[in-house]
């Protein structure tokens, strides 16, 4: 079988600085593990200030942040949805995105791409980033 292609989104620098001037983010697969990703990326973003919102159906909380089941769960404004999940499950959690409104960013993490979850996304008005990591981006960008 060969592999899927995973697309890097065309975003410049100073569009994604724009991405990182929104402070509300929703991490989907938000992992109570501190060695994966998906927490210690998360935990960078909230020692930089940023809202950080867990969303996993196996946790309740998880770095003493409530941990929702879904995305419509979210009472809190969302401006960035961050993706810490395989490819296949991008499109459903872009639907889910579309029903919560105020959503701007669809991120997903590095090693993640869905041509269907971008084509829905950007249909909707959000903009899609594709195959980044935030943290490696923020450091990138912000801690030169």
């Amino acid at each position: 079988m060969a592999n899927p292609i995973i697309k890097t989104d065309s975003h410049s620098d100073s569009e994604l600085r724009t991405f990182f001037a929104l402070k509300n983010i929703a991490v989907i697969g938000m992992s109570k593990n501190e060695e994966m990703p998906s927490n210690f990326v998360p935990k960078y973003l909230v020692e930089r200030g940023y809202n950080v919102i867990p969303v996993n159906p196996t946790a309740t909380e998880v770095m003493g942040r409530k941990s929702y089941q879904s995305i419509v769960e979210i009472p809190d404004l969302i401006d960035i949805v961050d993706v810490f999940r395989k490819p296949e499950d991008v499109p459903a959690i872009v639907t889910e995105a579309v029903k919560k409104s105020g959503i701007k960013v669809i991120w997903m993490q590095e090693g993640i791409y869905s041509e269907e979850a971008e084509a829905k996304a950007k249909e909707n008005g959000m903009d899609v980033v594709s195959n980044r990591c935030m943290r490696a981006e923020h450091i990138r960008l912000f801690d030169e």
